[in-house]
């Protein structure tokens, strides 16, 4: 091992402490992924029993709002003061957040609570990805970065099975109990010495740009959260937020423009590999998010799944992104990154259109299909995106770069739930016109709200057309998603192939043989 006063990184790491430093990222970032979809199953007993129906969905969006924000300040603030402290106060701040969240006495306290928890999960992920470029050399980053690829899919995919076993089996409380073991874990395996970064000089934080950024991104996902559900599209509150968001974001700019260590620095986007990296992972995280919310709620409601049911059939999405996670980022060295990301988004399209030919009388075998289709073609761009990432970013810059990205994967997750409600209620109230009388039509929401009514007496004779109609809805939506997800033929090809990677590998290989 490297003498403890030498600075260590990938060239000089023993690789038992690298592999006990990777496996607590891992379960890191297993944590934070996990917790944003786990209270989805159990969040109608939580309102139950802690009173607040109406706060229903703050308990999720609480912990993704402070994610995103807080992604991009947590990768900046790695990059001047080193990722250990970063990952251990993310830690700390998670398991604390999950204790009190566990122990809430009312709604309101369970969303400042869980918005605690998307703080560490904020830290989590992006110091996480950030730390692979810090233990592994450029030729094995896209292994690594595919193994928590796949323990990304992995725990944003089982949240709402293991949620939901943990509230029938024991109470709703363990949802957020469960991640102190998971926690402590991550601290023992991370306390010994970490790679460094360059933070061998004091920096000045930038509050001001922290502060603009972290405004326009709450600003930006609560729009995108409110709109076309608690206020139309084109309404005043809805146009008053996306000129706030402009405004913010052109203040961002002139801040960063003028400080001397931005939190973002405005030359990233001159790098265009990166620029078109964060627009493929926005999509990247519209498709995966839009999809997992919705073919849960298609299962269930149109073809009758329990949650528990519906949430074992969506691991076959899961085996099919650790496949092809894991396969493309150890493959991708001697291949090149664009044949992974070309066959990824090709594969992820098909797999939701698809998707879109689903109905009230398709067989399980069939639904499995699809998903492992789906799953596979996010698997081979998911590891692959964050490798080119790093491989094109300045060392001084990892955290920053990588933290970007992600930021942009978390704002694709957000807004993929606005967006696919968007599309899901065009299309359900133009097929309640063809399906209801207009004496019903009168009396009824004329959109999914009318959902809550089939157990009336005068909806029972139309319910099976009302819940055929909200399907092919839904299906509507994925075949839009397919379309969407086709845009990233449009960046992909322009990206710079990985900064000569397959170079590398080449003479690594050529050196291990003169070395012998």
């Amino acid at each position: 091992m490297a003498d403890e006063t030498e600075k260590l990184d990938w060239t000089n790491i023993d690789p038992k402490l690298r592999t006990m430093i990777m496996v607590g990222l891992a379960l890191g970032m297993l944590m934070a992924c996990l917790d944003s979809t786990i209270v989805s199953t159990s969040l109608k007993t939580i309102a139950e029993d802690l009173g607040g129906m109406e706060l229903y969905a703050w308990v999720f969006t609480a912990y993704m709002l402070c994610e995103t924000v807080m992604i991009p300040i947590a990768g900046k603030l790695s990059d001047h003061y080193g990722r250990k402290p970063l990952l251990i106060f993310g830690t700390v701040i998670f398991m604390v957040g999950s204790v009190l969240a566990g122990l809430s006495g009312s709604m309101m306290e369970l969303i400042v609570f869980r918005g605690m928890q998307g703080i560490g999960g904020g830290i989590l992920v992006p110091v996480a990805t950030a730390a692979v470029a810090d233990l592994y050399s450029p030729q094995a980053r896209g292994r690594m970065q595919g193994i928590l690829g796949a323990i990304f899919g992995v725990g944003s995919a089982i949240g709402p099975l293991i949620g939901g076993y943990l509230t029938d089996a024991i109470s709703w409380h363990w949802c957020f109990f469960i991640n102190i073991p998971i926690g402590i874990a991550v601290l023992l395996l991370t306390m010994k010495k970490f790679p460094a970064v360059n933070a061998d000089t004091l920096h000045k934080i930038d509050y001001r740009g922290i502060g603009v950024l972290a405004v326009f991104l709450a600003d930006l996902l609560l729009m995108f959260t409110w709109g076309g559900d608690k206020y139309a599209w084109l309404s005043t509150e809805i146009i008053t937020m996306a000129l706030v968001a402009a405004v913010l974001l052109a203040l961002f700019i002139f801040v960063e423009r003028k400080v001397d260590d931005p939190v973002i620095k405005p030359s990233l986007f001159k790098n265009h590999t990166i620029v078109y990296c964060a627009i493929t992972m926005l999509i990247f995280g519209i498709a995966m998010m839009g999809t997992m919310a919705y073919m849960s709620i298609f299962l269930q409601t149109v073809l009758g799944y329990t949650a528990t049911e519906s949430g074992l059939i969506q691991i076959a999405m899961v085996a099919g992104m650790m496949i092809a996670s894991m396969s493309s980022g150890v493959l991708m060295v001697r291949t090149g990154s664009k044949i992974w990301l070309v066959s990824g988004a090709v594969i992820t399209a098909a797999g939701m259109l698809l998707m879109s030919t689903l109905h009230g009388g398709s067989g399980i075998y069939e639904i499995l299909a699809y998903l492992f289709i789906m799953g596979v073609g996010l698997g081979c761009m998911m590891s692959v995106l964050m490798t080119v990432t790093q491989n094109a970013a300045d060392l001084g810059e990892m955290g920053m770069t990588t933290s970007m990205v992600n930021l942009f994967r978390s704002i694709g997750s957000t807004v993929a739930t606005g967006l696919f409600a968007t599309f899901i209620a065009s299309s359900f109230s133009g097929g309640l016109a063809n399906v209801l009388p207009e004496e019903i039509w009168a009396i009824y929401p004329h959109n999914t709200q009318i959902l809550n009514y089939l157990t009336d007496p005068t909806l029972l004779p139309y319910v099976g057309d009302i819940i055929s109609t909200y399907g092919s809805s839904i299906c509507y939506a994925f075949a839009i998603g397919s379309v969407i997800m086709l845009f990233t033929l449009i960046f992909i090809p322009k990206m710079k192939n990985d900064r000569g990677v397959k170079e590398i590998h080449r003479k690594t290989k050529a050196a291990e043989i003169e070395a012998k």
